[in-house]
């Protein structure tokens, strides 16, 4: 029998993925760890290596089609086999947007069995306790975890999720799991007390009578990517999920300016790379969350989970996209440390290098839209991450300074948070930490 290669779980929370390319033939030999397709996911767009030598004989998916994590993709003969395995071609399926798990920071993701990642869930919940039930909460968790619009459609049609065997990775239960469940009860007549909150067949309704966008003569449709898709539904799940609040500050940069502007030239020479301001912000924030610890925290349905390591995602802008490679210990890297490590990230976001480590296990968010020329935004939320934090283009401008008028360099930082998580006074407290850590840049010369 020929050996199946399964669709991998290309970094953490990843649930499905892309085959955007094949880039070999059936019929191709193939040597161990030889890219077999190009696959795009929510968090990356990488290469696939194979994970067997042989020869290549049917591809059970094709090009563009969007599989679980663990489905059989390819069929490859190794040394010894003598027979081809004769296997439909999968169409095209679509799974649920994922829901961010966040699993420990340094955590190598690969492809498990349900039965084991079953296992797992019971090992955890045997050894850490948590006061919820151990074993029986374990399998009680692997069936609820869902994505948003899972639990969204089975709170419409009154389904408890923990009623429904999931198919997907670790038991997951998918949107299919539950269309299936609800038209097989009505099938059988059953009749449900469905719960509806206030408006929801309002909302029902309206999203009935939704039409597609009317098209004009020299319109052009665009039809969405992978990531742009994955980017759309996760801005879309986090602003559902997590009721958004936001705050800002002003914050007078001149010394910082100044420093840099005398360091930079030198710096360049020294170290190769450019200085930015963007080092400095990310020490400032790193420095901040020790103090404010809820910050680097995540919302996990009915407990608050904070983060001992400090991974801060930095926003990169790829024209057609936005992807968030995490520094990873970003609280044990000095300031020159950090510029090397944004440094490197963001060169190989642009060249599409990016592996599925430099995009996972993020606890904070810090995002750049300055260098874009904005004074002032609204981020949305990494979700489950509590908060994010923008910083905005350094500006000139007068300012009041002791009664008399000064012109300084002034930025703005504002700070979007989850108001599950915090309040407005824990959020301004980290925000003026992070103000008056950049404000004693150069300060003191």
């Amino acid at each position: 029998m020929a050996k199946p290669v399964t669709m991998p779980q290309l970094g953490e929370s990843v649930t499905e993925g892309t085959i955007t390319r094949w880039l070999k033939a059936e019929g191709d030999e193939v040597e161990m760890d030889e890219p077999l397709a190009e696959v795009d996911t929510d968090k990356v767009n990488a290469e696939l290596p194979s994970p067997v030598a042989g020869k290549i004989e049917k591809f059970l998916v094709t090009e563009g089609s969007t599989v679980d994590v663990g489905t059989e993709i390819a069929l490859v003969a190794v040394e010894g086999d003598s027979s081809a395995t004769d296997a439909p071609l999968q169409e095209n399926t679509a799974a649920d947007a994922p829901t961010e798990e966040f699993p420990a920071a340094g955590t190598e993701a690969q492809p498990v069995a349900q039965d084991t990642e079953r296992q797992r869930a019971f090992a955890r919940a045997d050894s850490e306790g948590n006061g919820r039930g151990g074993i029986e909460d374990a399998e009680t968790l692997r069936l609820t975890r869902s994505s948003p619009v899972v639990r969204r459609l089975a709170e419409e049609h009154g389904v408890e999720i923990t009623e429904i065997p999931g198919t997907g990775t670790g038991g997951r239960v998918t949107r299919k799991d539950i269309e299936g469940y609800i038209e097989e009860q009505e099938e059988r007549g059953t009749e449900r007390e469905e719960y509806e909150p206030p408006g929801l067949q309002e909302e029902r309704e309206a999203f009935a009578e939704i039409e597609r966008v009317p098209l004009y003569e020299g319109d052009r449709i665009e039809e969405l990517t992978g990531i742009r898709r994955a980017i759309a539904n996760r801005m879309s799940a986090s602003k559902r999920e997590a009721p958004h609040a936001w705050t800002m500050v002003e914050v007078d940069v001149s010394g910082l300016a100044a420093l840099r502007e005398r360091e930079k030239a030198a710096f360049a020479e020294r170290e190769g790379i450019n200085l930015t301001y963007l080092p400095f912000i990310v020490k400032a924030v790193v420095e901040s969350l020790r103090e404010n610890p809820v910050l680097n925290s995540a919302w996990d349905e009915d407990r608050i989970i904070l983060r001992k390591r400090i991974n801060v995602g930095v926003a990169v802008d790829l024209e057609d996209a936005l992807i968030v490679p995490v520094i990873a210990g970003a609280d044990e890297l000095n300031l020159v440390g950090l510029a090397r490590r944004i440094d490197d990230l963001v060169r190989r976001a642009r060249g599409r290098r990016l592996g599925t480590e430099d995009v996972s296990g993020g606890t904070f968010t810090v995002n750049n839209p300055g260098a874009l020329g904005s004074v002032v935004s609204t981020p949305i939320i990494n979700h489950p991450q509590a908060a994010i934090l923008s910083a905005e283009a350094i500006v000139k401008r007068p300012v009041v300074i002791d009664d008399a008028i000064a012109v300084r360099s002034m930025m703005n930082l504002e700070v979007a948070f989850d108001h599950r998580v915090l309040d407005g006074g824990a959020a301004l407290k980290f925000l003026n930490a992070v103000k008056h850590r950049l404000e004693d840049y150069g300060s003191k010369e």
